[in-house]
């Protein structure tokens, strides 16, 4: 095959995509990546019994507010890297600014506690299962993120799956099933 063939057969029933065709991809992906995420959390680990109270501490906030900081640009770099030719520019560093108040605030705790009370809070006691609770919570978010992605074009497959894998942890953790016993937004861990 010639190449003018070959480019001629390529050309043939080409149609524009449309402007917003990223967005309106990933707001699909949200949608049905939260809505999964919550019926994993509901019918596996079901919902915290105090959430009314819980609501009123700021820990409960704090717990949510980073991830959703996380989420934000996760999603935002998402985007950019499931498009061609799109740069990350400075946006690529608004990833460091949840990490970096959070490193603040927990060395500003570990500061202020005991020192025989330190070693407990920087371990924890629910390590083991909550890591694997978000990770499964995270599946639904995962799978759409991904089925958005692939309705585009990355460029950049390894580090458009690792921005949304990060997207998709971040909406796990914002609705993953949290330990009572440190004031968690959702249900319980299995280790408690």
């Amino acid at each position: 095959m010639k190449t003018d063939a070959l480019i001629a057969m390529l050309a043939t029933g080409v149609v524009p995509v449309a402007p917003d065709a990223a967005r309106k991809r990933f707001q699909t992906a949200l949608v049905w990546g939260l809505a999964g995420a919550l019926v994993i959390m509901v019918l596996v680990f079901g919902v915290r019994r105090d959430l009314a109270d819980a609501v009123r501490l700021p820990m409960f906030w704090l717990k949510l507010a980073f991830p959703l900081a996380l989420a934000v640009p996760a999603l935002v770099l998402s985007a950019r890297l499931s498009l061609p030719g799109m740069r990350l520019g400075a946006q690529r560093y608004a990833l460091a600014v949840p990490w970096l108040l959070l490193t603040a605030l927990a060395a500003w705790v570990l500061l202020r506690a005991a020192p025989d009370e330190r070693m407990a809070l920087v371990m924890g006691n629910t390590w083991a299962s909550c890591a694997f609770n978000i990770a499964l919570i995270s599946l639904p978010a995962l799978a759409s993120v991904l089925w958005a992605m692939k309705g585009l074009a990355p460029t950049r497959p390894a580090l458009a799956g690792a921005c949304g894998g990060l997207l998709s942890a971040a909406l796990g953790a914002c609705t993953a099933p949290r330990c009572r016993h440190r004031f968690w937004p959702f249900g319980t861990c299995w280790a408690c």
